[in-house]
Protein backbone atom coordinates (compact mmCIF):
# COMPACT_ATOMS: atom_id res chain seq x y z
CA UNK A 1 0.00 0.00 0.00
CA UNK A 2 1.42 3.38 -1.04
CA UNK A 3 1.02 6.63 0.91
CA UNK A 4 1.17 4.85 4.30
CA UNK A 5 3.05 7.72 5.87
CA UNK A 6 0.53 10.30 4.65
CA UNK A 7 -2.39 8.19 5.83
CA UNK A 8 -0.85 7.79 9.29
CA UNK A 9 -0.30 11.56 9.52
CA UNK A 10 -3.98 12.19 8.77
CA UNK A 11 -5.13 9.61 11.29
CA UNK A 12 -2.98 11.29 13.95
CA UNK A 13 -4.92 14.51 13.32
CA UNK A 14 -8.25 12.72 13.84
CA UNK A 15 -7.39 10.28 16.61
CA UNK A 16 -4.13 11.37 18.29
CA UNK A 17 -4.52 9.00 21.26
CA UNK A 18 -5.39 5.94 19.16
CA UNK A 19 -3.53 6.71 15.94
CA UNK A 20 -1.33 3.61 15.81
CA UNK A 21 -4.17 1.18 16.55
CA UNK A 22 -6.54 2.86 14.06
CA UNK A 23 -3.84 2.92 11.39
CA UNK A 24 -3.06 -0.80 11.80
CA UNK A 25 -6.74 -1.68 11.51
CA UNK A 26 -7.15 0.54 8.46
CA UNK A 27 -4.03 -0.99 6.90
CA UNK A 28 -5.56 -4.45 7.30
CA UNK A 29 -8.79 -3.31 5.60
CA UNK A 30 -6.88 -1.79 2.68
CA UNK A 31 -4.52 -4.75 2.28
CA UNK A 32 -7.54 -7.04 2.11
CA UNK A 33 -9.02 -4.85 -0.63
CA UNK A 34 -5.73 -4.98 -2.55
CA UNK A 35 -5.74 -8.78 -2.46
CA UNK A 36 -9.41 -8.91 -3.50
CA UNK A 37 -8.93 -6.65 -6.46
CA UNK A 38 -5.53 -6.92 -8.11
CA UNK A 39 -6.77 -5.00 -11.18
CA UNK A 40 -7.32 -1.95 -9.00
CA UNK A 41 -3.59 -1.47 -8.83
CA UNK A 42 -3.35 -0.39 -12.48
CA UNK A 43 -2.22 3.15 -13.30
CA UNK A 44 -5.53 3.91 -15.04
CA UNK A 45 -6.66 7.40 -13.97
CA UNK A 46 -10.07 8.98 -14.18
CA UNK A 47 -10.50 11.34 -17.13
CA UNK A 48 -13.29 13.70 -18.19
CA UNK A 49 -13.67 15.41 -21.55
CA UNK A 50 -16.21 17.48 -23.49
CA UNK A 51 -18.32 14.37 -24.09
CA UNK A 52 -18.94 13.78 -20.38
CA UNK A 53 -22.40 14.71 -19.12
CA UNK A 54 -24.14 13.34 -16.03
CA UNK A 55 -27.77 12.36 -15.59
CA UNK A 56 -29.13 12.54 -12.03
CA UNK A 57 -31.91 10.04 -11.32
CA UNK A 58 -33.55 8.04 -8.58
CA UNK A 59 -33.44 4.25 -8.94
CA UNK A 60 -37.23 4.34 -9.39
CA UNK A 61 -37.60 7.58 -11.38
CA UNK A 62 -38.94 5.39 -14.21
CA UNK A 63 -41.32 2.54 -13.55
CA UNK A 64 -43.11 -0.23 -15.44
CA UNK A 65 -45.75 -2.56 -14.09
CA UNK A 66 -44.36 -5.89 -12.82
CA UNK A 67 -40.73 -4.85 -13.43
CA UNK A 68 -37.99 -3.83 -11.01
CA UNK A 69 -37.28 -0.09 -11.43
CA UNK A 70 -33.53 -0.64 -11.92
CA UNK A 71 -34.35 -2.87 -14.89
CA UNK A 72 -36.63 -0.15 -16.25
CA UNK A 73 -33.96 2.49 -15.67
CA UNK A 74 -31.35 0.36 -17.43
CA UNK A 75 -33.68 -0.07 -20.42
CA UNK A 76 -34.41 3.66 -20.64
CA UNK A 77 -30.75 4.62 -20.40
CA UNK A 78 -29.59 2.15 -23.03
CA UNK A 79 -32.52 2.73 -25.38
CA UNK A 80 -32.60 6.52 -25.34
CA UNK A 81 -29.56 8.07 -23.64
CA UNK A 82 -26.50 5.91 -24.28
CA UNK A 83 -25.15 8.20 -26.99
CA UNK A 84 -25.70 11.37 -24.96
CA UNK A 85 -24.87 10.77 -21.29
CA UNK A 86 -21.61 9.18 -20.18
CA UNK A 87 -22.25 9.10 -16.44
CA UNK A 88 -25.24 8.39 -14.22
CA UNK A 89 -25.78 9.47 -10.64
CA UNK A 90 -28.23 6.96 -9.18
CA UNK A 91 -29.51 8.48 -5.95
CA UNK A 92 -29.60 6.15 -2.91
CA UNK A 93 -30.75 2.67 -3.85
CA UNK A 94 -30.19 1.16 -0.39
CA UNK A 95 -33.00 0.04 1.95
CA UNK A 96 -34.21 3.23 3.63
CA UNK A 97 -36.90 4.52 5.96
CA UNK A 98 -37.49 8.08 4.67
CA UNK A 99 -36.13 11.11 2.77
CA UNK A 100 -36.34 9.28 -0.55
CA UNK A 101 -33.32 7.12 0.25
CA UNK A 102 -31.07 9.32 2.36
CA UNK A 103 -32.18 7.71 5.61
CA UNK A 104 -30.13 4.55 4.97
CA UNK A 105 -30.87 1.31 6.82
CA UNK A 106 -28.16 -0.87 5.23
CA UNK A 107 -25.39 0.27 2.86
CA UNK A 108 -24.58 -3.30 1.81
CA UNK A 109 -27.94 -4.01 0.20
CA UNK A 110 -30.04 -2.77 -2.70
CA UNK A 111 -33.64 -2.15 -1.71
CA UNK A 112 -35.53 -5.24 -2.94
CA UNK A 113 -38.29 -3.13 -4.46
CA UNK A 114 -35.66 -1.50 -6.72
CA UNK A 115 -33.74 -4.58 -7.84
CA UNK A 116 -30.30 -6.01 -7.06
CA UNK A 117 -26.56 -5.39 -7.21
CA UNK A 118 -26.41 -7.28 -10.51
CA UNK A 119 -28.62 -4.60 -12.07
CA UNK A 120 -26.39 -1.86 -10.67
CA UNK A 121 -23.37 -3.65 -12.13
CA UNK A 122 -25.11 -3.98 -15.49
CA UNK A 123 -25.63 -0.22 -15.68
CA UNK A 124 -22.00 0.32 -14.64
CA UNK A 125 -20.83 -1.57 -17.73
CA UNK A 126 -22.34 1.09 -20.02
CA UNK A 127 -22.05 4.22 -17.90
CA UNK A 128 -19.72 5.57 -15.27
CA UNK A 129 -21.73 5.41 -12.03
CA UNK A 130 -21.96 7.83 -9.15
CA UNK A 131 -23.43 6.66 -5.82
CA UNK A 132 -23.97 8.34 -2.48
CA UNK A 133 -21.89 7.67 0.58
CA UNK A 134 -24.23 9.17 3.18
CA UNK A 135 -21.61 9.84 5.83
CA UNK A 136 -23.38 12.17 8.23
CA UNK A 137 -26.32 10.06 9.36
CA UNK A 138 -28.15 6.74 9.24
CA UNK A 139 -31.72 5.59 9.71
CA UNK A 140 -33.19 4.92 13.15
CA UNK A 141 -34.02 1.49 11.66
CA UNK A 142 -30.33 0.73 11.01
CA UNK A 143 -28.54 -2.03 12.91
CA UNK A 144 -26.30 0.57 14.54
CA UNK A 145 -29.09 2.72 15.95
CA UNK A 146 -31.22 -0.25 16.96
CA UNK A 147 -28.20 -1.45 18.93
CA UNK A 148 -27.93 2.00 20.54
CA UNK A 149 -31.61 1.92 21.58
CA UNK A 150 -31.17 -1.58 23.06
CA UNK A 151 -28.25 -0.34 25.15
CA UNK A 152 -25.58 -2.44 23.39
CA UNK A 153 -22.19 -1.19 24.50
CA UNK A 154 -20.65 -1.28 21.00
CA UNK A 155 -23.09 1.26 19.60
CA UNK A 156 -23.34 3.78 22.45
CA UNK A 157 -20.57 5.95 20.96
CA UNK A 158 -21.78 5.61 17.37
CA UNK A 159 -24.12 8.54 18.06
CA UNK A 160 -24.05 11.81 20.00
CA UNK A 161 -26.62 11.91 22.80
CA UNK A 162 -27.38 13.72 26.04
CA UNK A 163 -29.49 13.26 29.13
CA UNK A 164 -31.97 16.12 29.41
CA UNK A 165 -30.05 17.73 32.25
CA UNK A 166 -26.77 17.47 30.28
CA UNK A 167 -27.92 19.40 27.20
CA UNK A 168 -25.51 22.36 26.68
CA UNK A 169 -28.20 24.82 25.56
CA UNK A 170 -25.94 27.81 24.82
CA UNK A 171 -23.46 25.75 22.81
CA UNK A 172 -26.26 24.05 20.88
CA UNK A 173 -27.50 27.49 19.76
CA UNK A 174 -24.17 28.08 17.98
CA UNK A 175 -24.61 25.03 15.73
CA UNK A 176 -25.44 25.89 12.11
CA UNK A 177 -28.95 24.69 11.27
CA UNK A 178 -29.93 23.70 7.73
CA UNK A 179 -33.47 23.00 8.96
CA UNK A 180 -36.18 24.86 10.89
CA UNK A 181 -36.33 22.17 13.58
CA UNK A 182 -34.55 21.42 16.89
CA UNK A 183 -31.06 19.93 16.65
CA UNK A 184 -31.71 17.26 19.30
CA UNK A 185 -34.47 14.64 19.12
CA UNK A 186 -35.64 12.56 22.13
CA UNK A 187 -35.52 8.76 21.90
CA UNK A 188 -36.51 6.16 24.50
CA UNK A 189 -33.61 3.77 25.04
CA UNK A 190 -32.89 0.90 27.41
CA UNK A 191 -30.75 3.39 29.34
CA UNK A 192 -33.55 5.94 29.60
CA UNK A 193 -34.54 8.99 27.55
CA UNK A 194 -31.70 10.30 25.38
CA UNK A 195 -31.59 13.45 23.24
CA UNK A 196 -29.81 12.50 20.01
CA UNK A 197 -28.07 14.82 17.52
CA UNK A 198 -30.19 15.01 14.35
CA UNK A 199 -28.92 17.64 11.88
CA UNK A 200 -31.51 16.85 9.21
CA UNK A 201 -34.60 16.47 11.37
CA UNK A 202 -37.96 17.03 9.68
CA UNK A 203 -41.18 18.09 11.37
CA UNK A 204 -41.75 16.84 14.90
CA UNK A 205 -39.74 13.66 14.43
CA UNK A 206 -36.73 12.41 12.56
CA UNK A 207 -35.44 9.01 11.60
CA UNK A 208 -32.04 10.35 10.46
CA UNK A 209 -29.56 10.29 13.33
CA UNK A 210 -26.06 11.73 13.08
CA UNK A 211 -22.99 9.55 13.41
CA UNK A 212 -20.16 10.31 15.84
CA UNK A 213 -16.86 10.45 13.97
CA UNK A 214 -14.92 11.06 17.15
CA UNK A 215 -15.38 7.32 17.53
CA UNK A 216 -12.86 5.71 15.11
CA UNK A 217 -15.14 2.67 14.79
CA UNK A 218 -17.55 4.82 12.78
CA UNK A 219 -14.75 6.03 10.49
CA UNK A 220 -13.51 2.48 9.86
CA UNK A 221 -17.03 1.25 9.12
CA UNK A 222 -17.42 3.97 6.49
CA UNK A 223 -14.12 3.01 4.85
CA UNK A 224 -15.41 -0.56 4.50
CA UNK A 225 -18.60 0.74 2.89
CA UNK A 226 -16.62 3.00 0.53
CA UNK A 227 -14.53 0.06 -0.69
CA UNK A 228 -17.60 -2.14 -1.00
CA UNK A 229 -19.17 0.41 -3.39
CA UNK A 230 -16.06 0.34 -5.56
CA UNK A 231 -16.20 -3.46 -5.64
CA UNK A 232 -19.77 -3.15 -6.98
CA UNK A 233 -18.71 -1.07 -9.97
CA UNK A 234 -19.23 2.43 -8.59
CA UNK A 235 -16.45 4.79 -9.61
CA UNK A 236 -17.67 8.19 -8.41
CA UNK A 237 -18.45 8.63 -4.73
CA UNK A 238 -20.66 11.54 -3.68
CA UNK A 239 -19.94 12.60 -0.11
CA UNK A 240 -23.40 13.64 1.00
CA UNK A 241 -23.59 16.50 3.56
CA UNK A 242 -19.88 16.01 4.28
CA UNK A 243 -19.52 19.51 5.83
CA UNK A 244 -21.47 18.44 8.94
CA UNK A 245 -19.76 15.20 9.92
CA UNK A 246 -17.45 16.45 12.69
CA UNK A 247 -19.12 18.00 15.72
CA UNK A 248 -17.28 20.28 18.13
CA UNK A 249 -19.42 21.96 20.78
CA UNK A 250 -18.67 25.67 21.10
CA UNK A 251 -18.41 26.00 17.28
CA UNK A 252 -20.99 26.06 14.46
CA UNK A 253 -20.05 22.40 13.74
CA UNK A 254 -19.56 23.13 10.06
CA UNK A 255 -16.35 22.64 8.01
CA UNK A 256 -14.29 21.66 11.03
CA UNK A 257 -10.61 20.96 10.17
CA UNK A 258 -11.27 17.26 10.82
CA UNK A 259 -13.85 17.24 8.00
CA UNK A 260 -11.17 18.25 5.52
CA UNK A 261 -8.84 15.64 7.01
CA UNK A 262 -11.47 12.95 6.42
CA UNK A 263 -11.89 14.04 2.77
CA UNK A 264 -8.09 13.96 2.37
CA UNK A 265 -7.96 10.45 3.80
CA UNK A 266 -10.68 9.27 1.44
CA UNK A 267 -8.81 10.79 -1.50
CA UNK A 268 -5.57 9.04 -0.48
CA UNK A 269 -7.35 5.70 -0.12
CA UNK A 270 -9.17 6.01 -3.46
CA UNK A 271 -6.15 7.08 -5.49
CA UNK A 272 -4.15 4.29 -3.87
CA UNK A 273 -6.59 1.48 -4.66
CA UNK A 274 -8.81 2.83 -7.44
CA UNK A 275 -6.93 5.41 -9.56
CA UNK A 276 -10.00 5.70 -11.80
CA UNK A 277 -12.12 6.65 -8.78
CA UNK A 278 -13.51 10.13 -8.17
CA UNK A 279 -14.49 11.89 -4.93
CA UNK A 280 -17.17 14.60 -5.21
CA UNK A 281 -18.32 16.74 -2.29
CA UNK A 282 -21.86 18.01 -1.81
CA UNK A 283 -21.82 21.09 0.43
CA UNK A 284 -24.75 23.49 0.08
CA UNK A 285 -22.91 26.43 1.64
CA UNK A 286 -21.60 29.86 0.51
CA UNK A 287 -19.32 29.67 -2.50
CA UNK A 288 -15.98 30.32 -0.77
CA UNK A 289 -16.68 27.63 1.82
CA UNK A 290 -17.85 25.24 -0.89
CA UNK A 291 -14.69 25.46 -3.00
CA UNK A 292 -12.51 24.92 0.08
CA UNK A 293 -13.17 21.20 -0.51
CA UNK A 294 -10.76 21.25 -3.45
CA UNK A 295 -8.07 21.58 -0.76
CA UNK A 296 -4.74 22.50 -2.32
CA UNK A 297 -5.97 21.22 -5.69
CA UNK A 298 -4.48 17.75 -5.25
CA UNK A 299 -5.39 16.49 -1.80
CA UNK A 300 -9.21 16.69 -1.39
CA UNK A 301 -12.20 16.39 -3.73
CA UNK A 302 -11.72 15.81 -7.44
CA UNK A 303 -15.11 17.43 -8.04
CA UNK A 304 -17.25 19.93 -6.13
CA UNK A 305 -20.93 20.74 -6.70
CA UNK A 306 -21.09 24.26 -8.16
CA UNK A 307 -23.75 25.47 -5.72
CA UNK A 308 -23.48 29.15 -6.70
CA UNK A 309 -24.46 28.42 -10.31
CA UNK A 310 -28.18 27.41 -10.05
CA UNK A 311 -29.45 30.41 -8.04
CA UNK A 312 -27.36 32.84 -10.10
CA UNK A 313 -28.60 31.47 -13.45
CA UNK A 314 -32.16 31.51 -12.11
CA UNK A 315 -31.75 35.12 -10.93
CA UNK A 316 -30.34 36.16 -14.32
CA UNK A 317 -33.39 34.87 -16.23
CA UNK A 318 -35.96 36.08 -13.70
CA UNK A 319 -34.49 39.61 -13.67
CA UNK A 320 -33.38 39.60 -17.33
CA UNK A 321 -29.96 40.65 -16.06
CA UNK A 322 -26.69 38.69 -16.18
CA UNK A 323 -24.69 41.21 -14.12
CA UNK A 324 -24.43 39.15 -10.91
CA UNK A 325 -23.78 35.90 -12.76
CA UNK A 326 -21.03 37.55 -14.79
CA UNK A 327 -19.45 39.22 -11.75
CA UNK A 328 -19.33 35.91 -9.92
CA UNK A 329 -17.89 34.05 -12.91
CA UNK A 330 -15.23 36.75 -13.38
CA UNK A 331 -14.18 36.69 -9.73
CA UNK A 332 -14.19 32.91 -9.30
CA UNK A 333 -10.96 30.95 -9.27
CA UNK A 334 -12.07 28.18 -11.62
CA UNK A 335 -10.62 24.71 -10.91
CA UNK A 336 -7.46 23.71 -12.71
CA UNK A 337 -5.76 20.43 -13.56
CA UNK A 338 -7.65 17.35 -12.40
CA UNK A 339 -10.24 19.32 -10.43
CA UNK A 340 -13.69 20.04 -11.82
CA UNK A 341 -16.87 21.87 -10.98
CA UNK A 342 -20.02 19.75 -11.20
CA UNK A 343 -22.20 22.22 -13.10
CA UNK A 344 -25.78 21.36 -12.22
CA UNK A 345 -28.91 23.53 -12.25
CA UNK A 346 -31.45 21.30 -10.55
CA UNK A 347 -31.33 18.22 -8.36
CA UNK A 348 -33.46 16.02 -6.11
CA UNK A 349 -33.20 18.67 -3.37
CA UNK A 350 -34.36 21.57 -5.52
CA UNK A 351 -32.22 24.71 -5.74
CA UNK A 352 -30.07 25.62 -2.74
CA UNK A 353 -29.63 29.35 -2.16
CA UNK A 354 -26.64 29.43 0.18
CA UNK A 355 -24.17 29.13 -2.70
CA UNK A 356 -25.12 32.67 -3.77
CA UNK A 357 -25.59 34.05 -0.25
CA UNK A 358 -22.62 36.41 -0.44
CA UNK A 359 -23.25 37.29 -4.09
CA UNK A 360 -26.92 38.30 -4.19
CA UNK A 361 -28.43 40.80 -1.76
CA UNK A 362 -31.65 40.09 0.14
CA UNK A 363 -33.52 42.35 -2.31
CA UNK A 364 -32.20 40.40 -5.30
CA UNK A 365 -33.10 37.09 -3.65
CA UNK A 366 -36.59 38.42 -2.95
CA UNK A 367 -37.17 38.93 -6.70
CA UNK A 368 -36.38 35.24 -7.21
CA UNK A 369 -38.53 34.06 -4.29
CA UNK A 370 -41.57 36.07 -5.47
CA UNK A 371 -41.26 34.64 -8.97
CA UNK A 372 -40.95 31.07 -7.65
CA UNK A 373 -44.05 31.44 -5.48
CA UNK A 374 -46.02 32.87 -8.43
CA UNK A 375 -45.08 29.80 -10.45
CA UNK A 376 -46.27 27.34 -7.79
CA UNK A 377 -42.91 26.58 -6.16
CA UNK A 378 -42.17 26.51 -2.43
CA UNK A 379 -39.42 27.80 -0.15
CA UNK A 380 -37.83 25.68 2.59
CA UNK A 381 -36.56 27.48 5.69
CA UNK A 382 -33.78 27.04 8.21
CA UNK A 383 -33.32 28.32 11.76
CA UNK A 384 -30.98 31.24 12.45
CA UNK A 385 -28.94 31.65 15.67
CA UNK A 386 -31.05 34.69 16.66
CA UNK A 387 -34.24 32.63 16.53
CA UNK A 388 -35.32 33.91 13.11
CA UNK A 389 -35.71 31.93 9.88
CA UNK A 390 -34.25 32.24 6.39
CA UNK A 391 -34.77 30.52 3.04
CA UNK A 392 -32.44 27.56 2.64
CA UNK A 393 -33.74 25.99 -0.54
CA UNK A 394 -36.11 26.62 -3.46
CA UNK A 395 -38.38 23.67 -4.27
CA UNK A 396 -39.47 23.55 -7.88
CA UNK A 397 -38.69 21.87 -11.16
CA UNK A 398 -36.35 23.88 -13.38
CA UNK A 399 -39.04 24.28 -16.05
CA UNK A 400 -41.56 25.67 -13.54
CA UNK A 401 -38.92 27.98 -12.09
CA UNK A 402 -38.35 29.66 -15.47
CA UNK A 403 -41.55 29.30 -17.52
CA UNK A 404 -43.95 32.23 -17.69
CA UNK A 405 -47.57 31.06 -17.74
CA UNK A 406 -48.73 33.61 -20.32
CA UNK A 407 -45.65 33.30 -22.56
CA UNK A 408 -45.69 31.18 -25.74
CA UNK A 409 -44.27 27.66 -25.34
CA UNK A 410 -41.54 28.41 -27.86
CA UNK A 411 -40.25 31.30 -25.74
CA UNK A 412 -40.30 29.23 -22.54
CA UNK A 413 -38.43 26.47 -24.37
CA UNK A 414 -35.77 28.94 -25.49
CA UNK A 415 -35.33 30.20 -21.94
CA UNK A 416 -35.08 26.63 -20.64
CA UNK A 417 -32.52 25.50 -23.24
CA UNK A 418 -30.41 28.66 -23.02
CA UNK A 419 -30.18 28.31 -19.24
CA UNK A 420 -28.89 24.77 -19.80
CA UNK A 421 -26.47 26.06 -22.43
CA UNK A 422 -24.84 28.27 -19.76
CA UNK A 423 -24.17 25.27 -17.52
CA UNK A 424 -22.86 23.34 -20.54
CA UNK A 425 -20.55 26.12 -21.74
CA UNK A 426 -18.84 26.86 -18.43
CA UNK A 427 -15.67 25.12 -17.36
CA UNK A 428 -16.54 21.86 -15.61
CA UNK A 429 -18.67 18.76 -16.12
CA UNK A 430 -22.42 19.38 -16.59
CA UNK A 431 -25.30 17.44 -15.05
CA UNK A 432 -29.01 17.20 -15.86
CA UNK A 433 -31.75 16.12 -13.45
CA UNK A 434 -34.07 13.52 -15.00
CA UNK A 435 -37.24 15.68 -14.85
CA UNK A 436 -35.52 18.30 -17.00
CA UNK A 437 -35.23 15.75 -19.81
CA UNK A 438 -38.91 16.40 -20.41
CA UNK A 439 -39.41 19.90 -18.98
CA UNK A 440 -41.73 18.54 -16.30
CA UNK A 441 -43.68 21.01 -14.22
CA UNK A 442 -44.16 21.03 -10.45
CA UNK A 443 -45.85 17.86 -9.16
CA UNK A 444 -48.66 19.67 -7.36
CA UNK A 445 -50.75 16.52 -7.06
CA UNK A 446 -48.16 14.71 -4.91
CA UNK A 447 -47.31 17.87 -2.97
CA UNK A 448 -50.95 18.40 -1.97
CA UNK A 449 -50.98 14.86 -0.56
CA UNK A 450 -47.67 14.89 1.32
CA UNK A 451 -47.12 18.60 2.04
CA UNK A 452 -43.40 17.87 1.57
CA UNK A 453 -41.85 20.71 -0.45
CA UNK A 454 -39.27 18.53 -2.17
CA UNK A 455 -41.99 16.30 -3.61
CA UNK A 456 -42.72 19.06 -6.13
CA UNK A 457 -39.54 17.96 -7.90
CA UNK A 458 -39.51 14.18 -7.42
CA UNK A 459 -42.17 12.83 -9.75
CA UNK A 460 -41.93 9.19 -10.85
CA UNK A 461 -42.56 8.59 -14.54
CA UNK A 462 -44.27 5.64 -16.17
CA UNK A 463 -42.06 4.34 -18.99
CA UNK A 464 -45.27 3.57 -20.86
CA UNK A 465 -46.28 7.22 -20.61
CA UNK A 466 -42.80 8.38 -21.62
CA UNK A 467 -42.90 6.24 -24.75
CA UNK A 468 -46.36 7.59 -25.55
CA UNK A 469 -44.83 11.07 -25.53
CA UNK A 470 -42.07 9.89 -27.84
CA UNK A 471 -44.59 8.35 -30.24
CA UNK A 472 -46.03 11.83 -30.80
CA UNK A 473 -43.37 14.28 -31.91
CA UNK A 474 -45.62 17.22 -31.06
CA UNK A 475 -45.91 16.60 -27.32
CA UNK A 476 -44.22 19.17 -25.10
CA UNK A 477 -42.12 16.43 -23.45
CA UNK A 478 -40.81 15.12 -26.78
CA UNK A 479 -39.97 18.60 -28.04
CA UNK A 480 -38.06 19.42 -24.84
CA UNK A 481 -36.32 16.02 -24.88
CA UNK A 482 -35.14 16.41 -28.48
CA UNK A 483 -34.05 20.03 -27.92
CA UNK A 484 -31.98 18.98 -24.91
CA UNK A 485 -30.37 16.07 -26.78
CA UNK A 486 -29.53 18.44 -29.65
CA UNK A 487 -27.84 20.75 -27.14
CA UNK A 488 -25.85 17.82 -25.74
CA UNK A 489 -24.82 16.73 -29.22
CA UNK A 490 -23.70 20.27 -30.00
CA UNK A 491 -21.67 20.58 -26.79
CA UNK A 492 -19.91 17.27 -27.43
CA UNK A 493 -18.81 18.51 -30.86
CA UNK A 494 -16.65 21.32 -29.44
CA UNK A 495 -13.19 20.41 -28.15
CA UNK A 496 -13.15 23.86 -26.51
CA UNK A 497 -15.80 22.66 -24.05
CA UNK A 498 -13.35 20.15 -22.59
CA UNK A 499 -13.40 20.59 -18.78
CA UNK A 500 -9.71 21.49 -18.81
CA UNK A 501 -9.98 23.92 -21.73
CA UNK A 502 -9.16 27.56 -21.04
CA UNK A 503 -11.96 29.92 -20.11
CA UNK A 504 -12.37 33.68 -20.35
CA UNK A 505 -15.55 35.23 -18.94
CA UNK A 506 -16.55 38.31 -20.94
CA UNK A 507 -18.46 41.35 -19.71
CA UNK A 508 -20.20 42.47 -22.92
CA UNK A 509 -23.78 43.26 -21.85
CA UNK A 510 -25.98 42.94 -18.76
CA UNK A 511 -28.44 41.06 -20.93
CA UNK A 512 -25.95 38.46 -22.13
CA UNK A 513 -23.80 35.96 -20.27
CA UNK A 514 -20.69 35.50 -22.40
CA UNK A 515 -17.73 33.18 -22.16
CA UNK A 516 -14.84 32.32 -24.47
CA UNK A 517 -13.52 28.76 -24.32
CA UNK A 518 -10.42 27.57 -26.15
CA UNK A 519 -8.25 24.47 -26.51
CA UNK A 520 -5.74 23.23 -29.11
CA UNK A 521 -6.41 26.16 -31.43
CA UNK A 522 -10.20 25.95 -31.29
CA UNK A 523 -11.91 29.05 -29.87
CA UNK A 524 -15.63 29.03 -29.13
CA UNK A 525 -17.55 32.19 -28.29
CA UNK A 526 -20.60 31.30 -26.18
CA UNK A 527 -23.26 34.03 -25.90
CA UNK A 528 -26.46 33.56 -23.87
CA UNK A 529 -29.24 36.14 -23.92
CA UNK A 530 -30.96 36.02 -20.51
CA UNK A 531 -33.45 38.72 -21.48
CA UNK A 532 -36.73 39.00 -23.38
CA UNK A 533 -35.14 41.62 -25.65
CA UNK A 534 -33.43 41.43 -29.02
CA UNK A 535 -29.71 42.08 -28.39
CA UNK A 536 -26.75 42.97 -30.58
CA UNK A 537 -23.27 42.23 -29.26
CA UNK A 538 -20.03 43.67 -30.60
CA UNK A 539 -16.98 41.52 -29.99
CA UNK A 540 -13.60 42.10 -31.65
CA UNK A 541 -15.09 44.05 -34.54
CA UNK A 542 -17.89 41.60 -35.30
CA UNK A 543 -21.61 41.91 -34.57
CA UNK A 544 -23.60 39.03 -33.12
CA UNK A 545 -27.42 39.15 -33.04
CA UNK A 546 -29.43 37.31 -30.40
CA UNK A 547 -33.18 36.93 -30.31
CA UNK A 548 -34.95 36.92 -26.90
CA UNK A 549 -33.61 34.11 -24.66
CA UNK A 550 -31.48 32.82 -27.52
CA UNK A 551 -27.89 31.57 -27.40
CA UNK A 552 -25.01 31.28 -29.84
CA UNK A 553 -22.01 28.97 -29.71
CA UNK A 554 -19.66 29.84 -32.54
CA UNK A 555 -16.09 28.97 -33.47
CA UNK A 556 -14.17 32.19 -34.03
Amino acid sequence: MNNKKKILEKIRLLYPQQAKEVFLRLEKILDKETNLNKTALSNKKFLFDEKDIFLITYPDSFFKKNEKPLTTLSYFLERYLKDYFSSIHILPFYPFSSDRGFSVIDFYKVKKDFGSWSQIKKISRNFRLMADLVLNHVSTKSKWFCGFLLGKKKYQDYFISFLKEEIPEEEIKKVFRPRATPLLTPFKTKNGLRYVWTTFSVGDYTDQVDLNYKNPEVFLEMIKILLFLFEKGIRIIRLDAIAYVWKELGTNCLHRPQVHTIVQLLRLIVQNLYPDGVIITETNVPHKENISYFGDGKNEAHMVYNFALPPLVLHAFITNNSLFLTRWALSTDWPKGDNFFYNFLDSHDGIGVLGAKEILSNDEFEKVFLSIKRNGGELSLRNLPDGGKAVYEINTTWWSALAEKKAPFELNLKKFITSRAISFALKGVPAVYYLSLFGRENDLKTYKKTKINRDLNRENLSIKEVEKWFANKKTKETIVFNALLDLIKKRKSFLAFHPQAQQEVLSLSNKVFAVLRYKNGQRVLALHNVSKDYVEINYRGKKYKLLPYDFLWQII
